[in-house]
């Protein structure tokens, strides 16, 4: 009786101890996603206040993107099967 006792707690301890490491990894993960995101911002905030001409420069780049993109779009379409 002691032994099955004995057996079920280190059963638990297990247990406990799995869902302890899940969870710090799942934080872990969490925590770098939001480094890199801190990081992503802070990079932009900062080449854009050394250079602010890259703000003109990247909505010119996304207005040809949205040309492109609609011109393919077009000719995906104009395409027969």
């Amino acid at each position: 009786m002691a032994e099955s006792e004995f057996q079920q707690g280190n059963n638990d301890d297990g247990k406990t101890r799995e869902n302890f490491k899940k969870s710090t990894e799942e934080l872990l993960e969490k925590m770098e996603n939001l480094t890199v995101w801190a990081t992503q911002i802070v990079y932009d905030c900062t080449a854009i206040r050394t250079n602010p001409a890259l703000t003109t420069t990247m909505q010119h780049l996304e207005d040809a993107f949205l040309r492109c993109k609609e011109h393919m779009e077009k000719k995906r379409q104009e395409k027969p099967n």
